[in-house]
């Protein structure tokens, strides 16, 4: 028996400024997969419900590959692999980096370009805990229910500087670092820190993977590559090329070959209709 299910779905009341989307995946005899996990503007957090997930290379080659039962990563400007035998299912937490802090209580930086086993953050008996709830779960409703409850009990006070959640969301935005250093009444050099201790990208890097993300989520097999390029801020084609051979060790095309199906489900914008509020 197949069973390939995806669900993607909005947090609840009150988790927006912390978490993106989550993400629901349950798949059994399906062909083996190889999955790049791109640089996002999102630190990544996934709860596996059956098979352990398996990384097969970090973004960081210095850290071995190995298999996580709950795993998050951290902003990156490398692809992660993860593979799987044909079967896999859990969920996936897009964790907004300015909210790191009230739900992890570290900031974003000290996970930069990091995979890591999230019992280090949350412990081992709430990840038991958390895990064997959602495979006890009934449907996905349920499963991201308990993650609105579980993340809103670990909210704490714990907030980004204004001047530095302004400028990721300026930088993040397209404005240049120059401008927004200004509108903070702050040196670019001094911005540069701040941002760079809080987020773990300089504004440069965060804003070139917001949008390297922002043309990888509009790519489509029936759509002119130079289009995306040139509605997403490229000189032209060859630059967004480039862009995804740095970022993601591959073309668009050579992405889009072999992972589109993979994306389509999981990795578009979520809609209002899918939220569960």
């Amino acid at each position: 028996m197949v069973v390939d299910e995806y669900v993607q779905v909005r947090p609840g009341a009150g988790l927006a400024p912390f978490v993106a989307v989550y993400s629901g995946y349950r798949q059994r005899g399906v062909a083996p997969m190889r999955h790049l996990g791109l640089p996002s503007p999102y630190l990544t957090m996934i709860l596996t419900l059956d098979e352990p997930l398996v990384m097969a290379a970090h973004p960081d080659p210095r850290q071995r590959p190995g298999s996580y039962d709950a795993l998050v990563g951290g902003l990156h400007l490398a692809p992660a692999v993860i593979i799987h035998d044909g079967r896999q299912s859990g969920v996936q937490v897009a964790l907004r980096p300015l909210g790191c802090r009230a739900l992890l209580g570290v900031p974003a930086a000290e996970l930069a370009g990091l995979d890591v086993d999230a019992a280090a953050l949350f412990g081992e008996a709430a990840v038991a805990e958390i895990r064997e709830q959602l495979c006890a779960a009934p449907d996905w409703p349920s499963r991201f229910a308990l993650l609105d409850d579980t993340l809103r009990a670990r909210l704490t006070d714990r907030r980004v500087r204004p001047e530095i959640a302004y400028a990721y969301h300026r930088v993040t935005g397209g404005a240049s670092i120059r401008s927004v250093a200004a509108e903070v009444g702050w040196s670019g050099r001094h911005l540069t820190g701040q941002f760079r201790a809080e987020v773990g990208l300089r504004p440069k890097e965060a804003a070139r993977v917001a949008r390297f993300d922002r043309a990888r989520r509009a790519l489509r097999p029936d759509r002119p590559i130079a289009a995306v390029a040139a509605a997403h801020g490229f000189a032209d084609q060859s630059h967004l090329v480039r862009e995804f051979r740095a970022l993601a060790g591959c073309t668009p095309s050579e992405w889009l070959a072999d992972e589109f199906a993979f994306v389509q489900a999981l990795g578009l914008p979520v809609t209002a209709e899918s939220s569960h509020d």
